[in-house]
């Protein structure tokens, strides 16, 4: 693993150490170029010339001796106590004699949740974390599809409050709420959103039904898994249900309270809310739902996702 600050890649110190040794230039000038000191050029030639290429890769920057590094004994101690008492670093400073830091290093390295994360009476953990066992992207398109809804305050005629500011004539108070339907692949992020004036089953499994469609236009022919959170319209309708059932996939639900999991479409869920719905003032609703399309078609087709350096269309057929 590079360090954190490391100014030079492995691949920064090969070619160093060509230009140097092979090519016989200064270390001076070539430290220059790559932006680092002579010291640090200097010390990784040496490297090389005693150990060869070996000598270039990484090295912990722990010393080989802790002489005061808390022991096994003291730190089995400052859990004990914890485990126990369920307290703070302070109390336990006072309680096992180790310094409140040294506690708080101790709790670290032992990954002991905060207090704010356990039963106050019990002493079980009661609050989700926001992490998953494993960190996923399954290998082919239509291997998943994530689903959710937005929802968006409806713009009044003239334009709300993001175009005029905040006051009680631009507030658009009652004329309700639109809701963003959106479905994501998991290899690719291509995506698919429509809008719609309410989030029930049967507007969800029609969405599905279309998003499929959309989809296999795009060359993702089969759709395997569908996930979503537990919402009543994924979980309850039997629309839905049977919408899922007719693509042959197989419905998936997160955690309860734990929307991290269905992190993609969540993603992309903020950007189409500061790249479409937020990026400018509209006017009115109709002029934000028809920009919805546009958008969508450079999202899928124009704009590199940042997870594989692609589009989500060239995801989907490299070629």
């Amino acid at each position: 693993m590079v360090h954190a600050n490391a100014r030079l890649t492995l691949h920064g110190r090969r070619l160093l150490v060509a230009r140097v040794i092979d090519d016989r230039r200064p270390v001076a000038h070539v430290a220059k170029e790559l932006g680092i000191s002579r010291q640090c050029a200097h010390r990784w030639v040496r490297r090389f010339r005693a150990e060869g290429p070996a000598g270039l890769l990484e090295r912990s920057s722990r010393p080989r001796r802790m002489p005061t590094k808390t022991t096994p004994e003291r730190e089995r101690v400052v859990l004990d106590a914890r485990s126990r008492s369920r307290v703070g670093p302070a109390r336990l400073a006072q309680q096992t004699g180790v310094p409140a830091r040294t506690v708080s290093r101790i709790l670290a390295r032992h990954q002991v949740p905060p207090l704010s994360w356990l039963d106050p009476v019990t002493g079980t953990l009661i609050r989700a974390t926001k992490a998953t066992t494993n960190r996923y992207e399954h290998e082919h398109p239509g291997d998943l599809v994530h689903i959710d809804v937005k929802k968006l305050g409806r713009i009044p005629d003239g334009g709300g409050w993001r175009a005029h500011g905040r006051s009680e004539e631009v507030r658009g108070r009652g004329i309700g709420y639109d809701y963003v339907h959106a479905a994501v692949d998991d290899h690719s992020r291509l995506a698919y959103a429509e809008i719609h004036p309410d989030e029930r089953g049967v507007t969800a499994a029609g969405f599905l039904t279309r998003a499929a469609a959309y989809f296999r236009t795009h060359g993702i022919t089969r759709i395997a898994r569908v996930l979503s959170d537990n919402a009543l319209a994924y979980r309850k309708s039997t629309a839905f249900k049977a919408a899922v059932t007719a693509l042959g996939a197989r419905q998936k639900f997160i955690k309860p309270h734990c929307p991290w999991q269905n992190g993609k479409v969540e993603r992309f869920n903020r950007t189409l809310g500061t790249e479409w719905a937020y990026r400018q003032p509209f006017t009115n609703n109709q002029a934000r739902a028809d920009a919805l399309a546009p958008w969508l078609s450079i999202y899928n087709t124009e704009r590199i996702h940042s997870s594989h350096g692609l589009t989500p269309a060239a995801r989907v057929s490299p070629t």
